[in-house]
């Protein structure tokens, strides 16, 4: 297993952990530090950090140099903060592959759960994203998402261990970090203790619910779902017969996936409409498909031409398009 390590507090913590209970199960134990390049000296916090996995007697340490697109200008949570987790993903998951490791251990907390759901409702996100971040997912570990990150702090310092401070986690410019230092406290002085640890049972509640409507969606959606080399057709009266939910999550996982394409709730209640609203549209042109109704069916082919606009995603009415009483 492999660590991916930046010095702060919570991956040294970790590092930590994982460097005590890895020879008492039987398996090896390394680091990775992925260095963003988006600050003066950090080639010397992450030469700090993977000095300090090999104290921990971690092996192998590995340190990994990105470059990320833009090199950090702007202030989106989406731009910069995006991009280089993106990058850092990537890195972490090549050095596993290189390395012959299962898993990758990540050290968010239930603080950053927190943030992330409290992020997702202010952007009315939905329930996946309102969901947080799961504790095993594609290769990577995250095992303290039930440790608070004071925490984490606390056990470098009973450990003597010198945690890296991020410039980035008190630079308010990030939406993140005015969620950390304002948001979340000021929601903690007006509700009272415990908003953090609410959020995040949220996001388990959440989780739950939708990965068993996601089992039953595919399920229903291999039930029902006629394929050919253009794509893939669902029969519109079965899924008129169905609550919103569940119809919406099977047009989302066919396209997802028949084509790998991850649609936005506004484009999937675009491709909705033409089962629940439908006077004859013609076909909507979504990011990377293409949505039509003929002969009592939805169907779904790879896009051929450009997106339309999210608000005009009812399609056109056209004197002759299609009739389909189905």
């Amino acid at each position: 297993m492999l660590v991916g390590l930046s010095g702060g507090a919570d991956s040294l913590a970790l590092a930590a952990a994982l460097a005590f209970e890895a020879p008492r199960n039987g398996f090896r134990a390394g680091a990775v530090i992925v260095d963003h390049g988006l600050q003066a000296g950090s080639p010397a916090v992450a030469a700090r950090a993977a000095e300090q996995a090999r104290e921990l007697g971690l092996d192998p340490v590995v340190i990994q140099t990105v470059e990320v697109a833009g090199g950090g200008e702007g202030t989106a949570e989406g731009g910069p903060e995006a991009a280089a987790r993106t990058v850092r993903r990537t890195a972490l998951a090549a050095t596993a592959a290189d390395t012959g490791a299962i898993r990758v251990l990540l050290a968010h907390t239930l603080d950053d759960q927190a943030e992330t759901v409290l992020l997702g409702l202010a952007r009315g996100s939905g329930p996946d994203s309102l969901s947080g971040m799961r504790e095993d997912s594609d290769g990577f570990l995250r095992p303290l998402l039930g440790i608070r990150r004071e925490q984490t702090v606390a056990f470098c310092a009973d450990s003597n261990l010198i945690a890296w401070q991020d410039p980035h986690n008190l630079d308010d410019r990030y939406a993140r970090v005015r969620v950390r230092h304002d948001a979340l406290p000021a929601l903690e002085r007006t509700l009272g203790p415990g908003v953090a640890d609410a959020l995040a049972r949220t996001a388990e509640q959440l989780r739950e619910d939708a990965e068993a409507l996601d089992h039953l969606a595919l399920e229903w959606a291999e039930e029902i779902a006629e394929h050919s080399e253009a794509g893939i057709a669902l029969p519109v009266a079965a899924l008129a017969s169905q609550p919103a939910a569940l119809r919406q999550r099977v047009i989302r996982l066919a396209v997802e996936h028949e084509f790998g394409v991850a649609l936005s709730r506004t484009h999937t209640l675009a491709a909705a409409r033409l089962i629940t609203h439908w006077h004859g549209q013609s076909a909507l042109d979504l990011p990377g498909v293409r949505v039509d109704r003929r002969d009592g069916r939805i169907r779904f082919t790879a896009a051929t031409g450009r997106p339309g606009p999210p608000d005009g995603a009812h399609g056109s009415d056209r004197s002759d398009a299609p009739v389909d009483t189905a």
